[in-house]
């Protein structure tokens, strides 16, 4: 991994985030001593957990390598939660520390504090200079491997960590993450580029395959289309990973800009984590060329198919067919399998692997994931045809995916429901041309209260001081009486279906 391209390449550039840049030799000692400072100077052993709550930066990338290291596992925290949120989630996890950037330090300060066994450790110069006298003695290969547990949810309310399946040592972990990265396309063979918040998955461990197979990482410290365009261009960008909404906001660019654009290294251009539309999709094939990649799969089992451009203009609409070490099936609400082209709830079966995943502190949760062993949903339905293409119709969670970022509709509608006017609320998402979802409430009022405009203000107000920004509903539209079933269950489907009308695809 990066202790191979160290010795092979000391000086070559490993990582950058514009502002602090890596060698290969740097990276290798700094996680090395991190992993030092995590194990021994913090006290935190094997199998116990660390945080952080930082932006994109270099730091970002360091810290889970050096937390595999060291044994422990590690919990990047999404920047953008409320301070209750992220209380939540340092408390649930149970870190022992956590890192945090000079950005997000008095939030994590706060929070620390109502978590007596839980240390603050700002990055930066502070972190830099405590580096210079920590040990850099080798970690023994044969030694175990720390992991990430990135949190996730369903319609149960709070999210919950995702504790995928380690390999037995940290050698094997190495060879793991070079031969995964090669499954997927991502083999090293140039820069790698990440324009996605590196507390999510799919951005942070793309990176993190790609770089294990000799890829230098630029971080983007956030998204902007023009300066990922130059970045793609000037520092010869081979791999990247985008969403829908990235697609959009480039193809608004005027068109001589796009036009102007060239980056004839650019190869691989994997997406996923939210629906795009079949037109915005071909304008992207259009422009970049048959380069897109689009996958399926989740926090719980890693990517699960894959299909690239050509292949998905002659199939429109699939997420492709499953990888070689998956089956891909639908089921009926007995879990009888369905035969080809019949939409029903998807499944996934490991044929090597008996455990996939658990959730932290969950059990009832994960056993309800599996239909057996090494059989697990990530909620989604849809179909596979008779070549093994699959196609999602719907998600059964109600899931809502706006801009590659999953948002969950009950925690939403727990914290509207405290509105002193509403009497009942359901949220879910609607189609958006630029999100791809956006967030929709739907109330019920009190009685006595009239759904005028300036109520509809007042309650987006309310949840904008309770909840994440994008959490916070888009728009809002009240009816004189939810649809609820006799069991309590509100008939969300039946809410949406109005919204949805006329779309081949309902997720």
């Amino acid at each position: 991994m990066i202790f191979d391209h160290a010795r092979r390449d000391p000086r070559g550039l490993a990582l950058s985030d514009g502002t602090r840049e890596r060698t290969w030799a740097e990276l290798a000692d700094r996680v090395v001593r991190l992993a030092h400072l995590i194990r021994d100077e913090l006290g935190v052993a094997p199998d116990e957990h660390v945080a952080t709550l930082i932006g994109n930066r270099v730091e970002g990338i360091e810290l889970i390598v050096a937390s595999i290291v060291a044994g422990s596992w590690i919990t990047p925290i999404n920047w953008h939660l409320a301070p209750d949120e992220v209380d939540y989630t340092v408390g649930d996890s149970g870190a022992r520390v956590l890192f945090v950037d000079d950005v997000h330090e008095a939030t994590a300060r706060r929070v620390a504090a109502l978590h007596p066994g839980c240390r603050v450790v700002s990055v930066g110069e502070d972190l830099d200079r405590a580096l210079a006298s920590v040990s850099d003695e080798p970690f023994d290969l044969d030694g175990p491997a720390g992991g990430n547990m990135i949190y996730t949810s369903g319609t149960t309310g709070r999210p919950k960590g995702v504790k995928r399946t380690r390999p037995s040592s940290l050698g094997a972990t190495f060879a793991h993450q070079e031969a995964y990265g090669h499954n997927v396309g991502l083999d090293g063979r140039g820069p790698h580029l990440v324009t996605g918040p590196l507390y999510h998955a799919a951005p942070l461990m793309f990176a993190v395959y790609d770089m294990a197979n000799g890829a230098p990482v630029h971080v983007l410290p956030r998204w902007d289309e023009r300066e990922a365009l130059r970045v793609l261009r000037e520092r010869e960008i081979a791999h990247t990973h985008l969403v829908p909404t990235m697609f959009v906001r480039l193809l608004r660019l005027p068109d001589e800009e796009r036009a102007a654009f060239v980056a004839p290294r650019l190869d691989l251009c994997m997406h996923g984590a939210a629906p795009v539309s079949v037109a915005v999709k071909r304008r992207m094939i259009d422009w970049w060329g048959p380069i897109l990649v689009e996958y399926w799969g989740g926090t719980e089992g890693g990517v699960n198919t894959l299909v690239g451009s050509t292949e998905w203009l002659a199939h429109t609409g699939t997420v492709g067919r499953a990888l070689p070490a998956f089956e891909v099936f639908a089921v009926d609400d007995a879990g009888t399998r369905l035969p080809p082209g019949r939409v029903g709830d998807l499944y996934c079966r490991h044929k090597t692997q008996d455990v996939v995943f658990e959730y932290h502190h969950d059990p009832e949760k994960t056993a309800g994931a599996y239909l057996e062993p090494g059989v697990f949903t990530l909620g989604d339905v849809g179909s596979v045809d008779e070549d093994g293409w699959v196609f999602l119709a719907d998600r059964k969670s109600n899931m809502i995916i706006s801009g590659g970022v999953n948002i969950y509709p009950v925690e939403i509608e727990q914290v509207l429901a405290e509105h002193a006017a509403v009497a009942d609320v359901a949220v879910f998402g609607v189609p958006d041309d630029e999100w791809g979802e956006s967030v929709k409430a739907v109330i019920e009022l009190v009685p006595g209260r009239e759904p005028a405009g300036p109520l509809a203000d007042e309650i987006l107000a309310f949840g904008r001081e309770r909840l994440a920004r994008y959490k916070v509903p888009r728009s809002v539209d009240f009816v004189d009486e939810l649809p609820r079933h006799p069991s309590g269950k509100i008939y969300t489907r039946r809410l949406r279906e109005p919204y949805w009308a006329g779309r081949a695809k309902k997720i």
